[in-house]
């Protein structure tokens, strides 16, 4: 049976991950792994690197990221309200999906930090195509309403 790890942090990841990209690279190489994906804690940084070298590896690179979604709008900032965050893992499809990564990756640390680089729904709406992300990992109401098998934007329509 086949297994892609689609959860994986690097050193990228600040205070989270503690792997290198090369490291990761042959280990997934070493368990027989085929494809693996890189979701670092709001940030793309290690994107290019993992994918050249999983690439040469001859390992299909998987690019997606651990996005942080404000439980309200990015631009709200209250403390008691704003201080908290949603996980949510997202993959891109190709390369209009990769491009969206980015652009959601930079508007949450130029526009939307606060304690964390953040997103909301909105911004979900206006680059809603960038693939996939994952139900489970959040705790949020939007991502409760996708149903399996569908690739609705339950929620960011």
């Amino acid at each position: 049976m086949k297994f892609t790890h689609l959860h994986l942090h690097s050193h990228y990841s600040l205070l989270d991950g503690m792997s290198k990209i090369e490291e990761i690279v042959a280990r997934v190489k070493e368990l027989g792994m085929d494809s693996v994906a890189l979701t670092d804690h709001g940030v793309m940084y290690g994107t290019i690197e993992f994918y050249k070298k999983a690439k040469a590896a001859g390992i299909k690179p998987v690019i997606g990221a651990e996005l942080y979604l404000a439980p309200r709008r990015l631009y709200n900032k209250e403390p008691q309200l704003d201080s908290g965050n949603f996980h949510l893992l997202v993959f891109a499809k190709n390369l209009v999906g990769y491009r969206n990564l980015m652009k959601l990756t930079s508007i949450a640390h130029l526009e939307g930090f606060y304690y964390k680089p953040r997103i909301d729904k909105e911004l979900l709406r206006t680059y809603r195509d960038f693939g996939m992300f994952d139900r489970r990992n959040p705790p949020c109401d939007f991502g409760k309403k996708i149903r399996p098998g569908t690739t609705a934007h339950a929620g960011i329509h």
